[in-house]
């Protein structure tokens, strides 16, 4: 199964903000990107999320897709359970050891890579 959802929306990449390009494209970062091609959240948001991706120039070896299904008690899918994925889209940015720096959960008032983005800034402000 796959997530079709994330395939890059047709977005000239200067609609998207230098600083959240650059942000999205810092420090080797994995993205595991969580959501379900029926899910409406998910056919909104994850295509912008996807073209936001390729403008920063984030290499598929970098993006990690999980297809969630609907079960009788709720989400499932691979690596659901580990990183309690309870709604979608989920988008866990990771550093390249494997630490969690920002989560994103099904919506925000700003788009999934802006979000990330100001995240992404304040961990980047700390270290």
């Amino acid at each position: 199964m796959t997530l079709e959802t994330l395939a890059p929306a047709d977005v000239d990449a200067d609609a998207f903000d230098d600083a959240v390009l650059d942000a999205l494209a810092a420090e080797e970062y994995v993205f595991k990107v969580w959501g379900g091609d029926w899910c409406g959240d998910c056919q909104r948001q994850l295509p912008e999320f996807g073209a936001a991706l390729a403008a920063a120039g984030v290499p598929d070896d970098r993006i990690e897709a999980f297809p969630v299904t609907k079960g009788p008690d709720g989400k499932e899918g691979e690596l659901v359970e580990e990183y309690g994925i309870e709604l979608i889209p989920t988008v866990v940015v990771e550093s390249p050891g494997g630490e969690e720096l920002a989560r994103f959960v099904e919506e925000a008032e700003v788009s999934i890579a802006e979000f990330l983005a100001e995240r992404l800034a304040d961990v980047e402000a700390t270290a």
